[in-house]
């Protein structure tokens, strides 16, 4: 229905610009491209009144009956503990949901921890060329469809509390450090915590240490992160960091630090 301060087409006329796909699809359009894959996140989280997230980051490769499928296995342990937890804050608009990349593997195995405790989960997938489809785990209303990969990584970002990265490869590492450096540069408000689970995997591919070493960053960044070996581990640090954050209960977006202030 054509709203009463809008004049519809003709009926014969070229299509009205916000309805032509044609430029919708091009050069020209793309800034417009990069502003829906803002507002309409921030119109459906609104709508389903989600306040916060905690994000799962890692591997699509790990798969439930593959060689390290025990990272599966405490992934989906994780977000189910962690969602009970979350319920049992009495939220009327719910806090701390599980949000994951959407796919396959780890992003799998922590929207279904979520759904094993009855909760709502949330899901940012990416279209790629191999196609990774949404998971079948996600919340209706909440699985989200993103061309760009830095405007799924702003969302990532602007709903966090908390990130737990499981062993991954080169977009685990990439999501990663966009937390860490955001927080090390202060840009995050309120901060996030970071949780690297495997101990033996992220010692393995990670040597942080030697960037304090090298001068590259300063002692006080290696508590920028904990490293945990089990779901309890993890839970307990969650737990007693984010008590602390509990303001109250109504949507918000995290605010990005800028040198006049909020933005």
């Amino acid at each position: 229905m054509t709203k009463s301060n809008e004049t519809p087409p003709a009926t014969n006329g070229p299509p009205l610009a916000y309805r032509d796909d044609d430029f919708l699809d091009s050069d020209e359009g793309r800034p417009l491209r990069i502003l829906s894959e803002y507002l309409q996140p921030l119109r459906s989280f609104k709508k389903h009144r989600v306040h916060d997230t905690i994000v799962f980051f890692g591997s699509a490769r790990l798969r439930e009956d593959g060689p390290m499928g025990s990272c599966y296995a405490e992934a989906r342990e994780l977000a189910r503990l962690i969602t009970e937890w979350s319920k049992q804050l009495g939220s009327s608009a719910g806090r701390f949901l599980v949000c994951s990349g959407g796919g396959g593997g780890i992003m799998e195995a922590a929207n279904r921890g979520a759904v094993d405790a009855g909760g709502r989960t949330i899901g940012l997938n990416i279209s790629l060329p191999h196609e990774q489809r949404p998971n079948p785990y996600i919340t209706p209303g909440l699985c989200f469809e993103f061309h760009y990969f830095f405007m799924r990584k702003l969302w990532f970002a602007h709903l966090a509390r908390a990130i737990v990265a499981f062993p991954g490869g080169f977009g685990t590492l990439d999501e990663l450090f966009e937390i860490l450096t955001l927080s090390q540069t202060g840009k995050l408000d309120p901060r996030v915590i970071v949780i690297l689970y495997g101990s033996s995997y992220w010692n393995e591919v990670l040597n942080i240490p030697a960037l304090v070493r090298h001068g590259m960053i300063s002692a006080a960044d290696l508590a920028l992160f904990h490293v945990v070996d089990s779901p309890t581990e993890a839970l307990d640090i969650l737990k007693r960091g984010l008590v602390t954050e509990m303001a109250p209960a109504t949507p918000a977006i995290a605010k990005s630090v800028t040198r006049g202030g909020e933005s």
